[in-house]
């Protein structure tokens, strides 16, 4: 935990100005950054948890930037949004990573959500500064999109508990040191209540990690197989049985990441590549390609709208079911954007290989935009919650799901 906690002054502490305490904030941050943020390698992959950036996210974390919202025994100095916004904004303006991790960081909210405070002092400052890399084991080959059906166990041991099944599409469990896992407790009961929610450590035996290949050609996901594999019942949260509410929390916060950005280019930022790309093809003045911009750009501004709405839902302790509009809403920038990439290149699109860099950009793009139609819930299983849950229409029939779950069929 951090030895200070940071707090702006009062605006009685100024001269007859009166500067606002959002004004002395981003003062403090520009200068905060001015004096520590010289830059990362730029050998450094932005999705992997390197020494330098460990460092910096270090750093970012004693200063109370990395978690402006969380409570302030917690790294935090509990900032209403209005004021974490502003760190964000200053970071961005730098380019500067670590900041707004009470935004992003999915095992960091679980724990602070649901663990105890012995679990909090043990695990939150490793995830936040990513030493400590995480993976989600919720998927298996028999529960998809009905992750309640999920048939891994967990049988206590003492003060243990013993972990047997298989979990699929996980990413980054090769490199990760803990795994947010989901496994059933209670065959006695309906599928929904006999689900607990553990952290369980990666580097053991009995846990197997096999690479998926893609269609991209990369091996971002793996299954994994877990053999009498053990987790202390220190790492149980939420309580045995209460699982599928920590998994709601957990995905929310998936989802919600996956709702602000997916990975749209290996090359060039979402932020300006279309106009430019546009541009450089002499397809800026086409009426129809000026129509698909239009819609896209106006798309991202919806959804960026929609997550703020959804983000200040959950900021008031609620799970809040829009997070699913934000993720299909992206899946949907995302396949439209490959579209238009395809549409403003031509028949070059035809073209891939290292020697048709931007071909083969914009055909990764097209690729990997189906990554966000599935993972984190299917485009479809978006669609059921926000029917359900935003606008009330009635939920599809489930035959199962008040029998105990070893008496459910088994697909």
């Amino acid at each position: 935990m951090s030895d200070h906690s940071p707090s702006l002054r009062s605006p009685q502490d100024h001269s007859p100005s009166l500067r606002s305490p959002q004004d002395d904030l981003r003062t403090e941050v520009r200068e905060w950054l001015a004096h520590h943020w010289t830059g990362l390698p730029k050998s450094t992959d932005p999705w992997s948890s390197s020494p330098e950036k460990i460092a910096w996210l270090e750093k970012v974390l004693d200063a109370g930037y990395a978690v402006p919202t969380y409570p302030t025994q917690w790294f935090g100095r509990a900032y209403p949004n209005e004021l974490a916004v502003i760190i964000e904004q200053e970071f961005r303006a730098v380019k500067a990573p670590g900041a707004r991790q009470d935004k992003y960081s999915i095992p960091a909210n679980t724990v602070l959500t649901f663990g105890s405070d012995d679990l909090k002092a043990q695990l939150l400052r490793g995830f936040i500064t990513e030493r400590s890399r995480t993976c989600l084991l919720y998927s298996e080959p028999g529960a998809g999109s009905d992750l309640a059906a999920v048939r891994t166990t967990a049988v206590r041991d003492g003060d243990d508990w013993v972990i047997n099944g298989q979990k699929v599409w996980t990413s980054g469990a090769a490199t990760a040191e803990y795994g947010l896992l989901i496994a059933r407790t209670d065959w006695d009961v309906p599928k929904h209540k006999g689900i607990s929610f553990f952290v369980i450590p990666m580097r053991q035996p009995g846990i197997e990690v096999r690479p998926l290949v893609q269609i991209t050609g990369e091996s971002h996901f793996n299954e994994v197989f877990i053999t009498d594999a053990r987790v202390p019942d220190a790492n149980l949260i939420g309580g045995e049985g209460n699982g599928w509410r920590v998994l709601q929390t957990a995905l929310a916060y998936e989802r919600s990441v996956m709702g602000d950005a997916g990975r749209s280019s290996r090359n060039r930022s979402r932020a300006d590549s279309l106009i430019e790309l546009a541009r450089d093809h002499d397809r800026l003045d086409d009426p129809a390609i000026r129509g698909q911009l239009a819609e896209v750009l106006a798309l991202r501004e919806l959804n960026a709208l929609n997550n703020a709405r959804a983000k200040a839902a959950t900021a008031q302790g609620t799970s809040s079911s829009i997070m699913s509009l934000g993720k299909l809403a992206m899946s949907r920038i995302l396949h439209s954007e490959a579209a238009l990439k395809t549409e403003i290149i031509g028949a070059e699109a035809l073209l891939a290989g290292p020697d048709n860099a931007e071909a083969d950009d914009v055909n990764f793009l097209a690729l990997n935009a189906f990554f966000t139609s599935i993972g984190g819930g299917t485009d479809q299983i978006q669609r059921n919650i926000i029917g359900e849950r935003v606008l009330g229409l009635p939920k599809e029939p489930e035959v199962d799901r008040d029998i105990p779950f070893r008496e459910a069929r088994r697909s």
